[in-house]
């Protein structure tokens, strides 16, 4: 079985996008998809940057939220049958976690995890999976794979925001998006949404934040410095990995405050803090994924979806070609 992938060869490098072959029988507990959409999580980018350091699986495939149709199911497998419509995500659910599966590219193994998107094709775990039972297309689907799935969860399992609480997001992409979309329906009073880029910030206003701030201007520090000298800032949320915003993001927080670590520095670089107010109340949270269980809280998080009347097609602000993935 061949099919087109887009291949990591190199960090820092453009993604190859090449043919790749599928030899082997599907062993105990794999699924073969044919995938419809894809998301390009920013901890793709990462991966393509090296942010965790040399790399001991090049080359390999990519991608982790994501839609699909079940084209065949292996021995094992029974919480899905051919032609289900699933949703991919790489959080771990019920289900058996086969082994990863081998491509070859030429002559070349090419590696890949217990879920790939970045393909047309991909041969996944059946714990990678959660069946769509009901009638909403691909398209409402593709992001709880892991924008929709991890920004509900860094809500409510992460930072276990309350009603009246102030927060601040810091990044408003896909996870940060949902992470205010959430924080609303949590009932926080003021939602800071924080961001480089004005588009993003008009978005976030629509979707649940009543302040905006663009970074590096004087509004921006003005407020940083009233939250803190006002010690009201409840939760402060970093979709970045920066180390000055998650140092920033600390010392904003006030003395029962929450610092939520979404985003993941890079491998080399260290945050420097006083931890004397960590034993007076103050917390430093990681999140992994919000601490969800997809094949649960997705169709949880649909219904909570679906009663609000979102439309989870609006986050999409482009599709393209995986030609054109780069």
């Amino acid at each position: 079985m061949k099919f087109k992938a887009a291949i990591l060869e190199k960090l820092n490098n453009d993604l190859v996008i090449d043919q790749i072959e599928f030899n082997e029988k599907l062993s105990f507990g794999q699924v073969l998809v044919k995938i419809a959409y894809s998301g390009v999580c920013g901890s793709q980018i990462g991966e393509i940057n090296g942010i965790k350091g040399k790399d001991p699986y090049l080359p390999h495939l990519l991608g982790h939220e994501g839609v699909g149709e079940v084209l065949e199911i292996s021995r094992g497998v029974k919480n899905f049958r051919v032609g289900d419509k699933v949703i991919l995500h790489w959080k771990p659910s019920k289900g058996i976690q086969s082994k990863v599966p081998s491509y070859k590219w030429g002559r070349r193994k090419v590696n890949a995890g217990w879920v790939t998107t970045f393909n047309e094709m991909a041969v996944v775990s059946e714990n990678r999976l959660t069946k769509i039972k009901d009638n909403t297309d691909f398209l409402d689907n593709v992001l709880y794979g892991c924008a929709i799935l991890t920004g509900y969860g860094v809500v409510e399992n992460d930072a276990k925001i309350q009603k009246g609480e102030n927060v601040l997001v810091f990044g408003a992409g896909g996870i940060g998006l949902n992470i205010i979309q959430a924080a609303k329906l949590s009932g926080a009073k003021n939602i800071y949404a924080v961001d480089r880029f004005k588009n993003r910030l008009n978005f976030a206003l629509k979707l649940g934040a009543n302040k905006t701030l663009l970074t590096d201007t004087i509004k921006f520090k003005k407020i940083i410095k009233k939250l803190k000298e006002e010690n009201s800032l409840d939760v402060f949320i970093d979709n970045t990995g920066n180390t000055n915003i998650i140092e920033l993001g600390y010392d904003t927080i006030n003395s029962n405050g929450r610092l939520i670590l979404v985003g993941v520095p890079k491998y080399n670089e260290k945050i420097k803090i006083h931890t004397l107010p960590i034993h007076f109340g103050k917390k430093i949270i990681g999140s992994h994924g919000g601490g969800v269980t997809p094949h649960l809280d997705i169709p949880r998080y649909k219904k909570i979806i679906k009663k609000n009347k979102i439309q989870n097609k609006k986050l999409i602000s482009k599709i393209y070609k995986l030609d054109d993935i780069n």
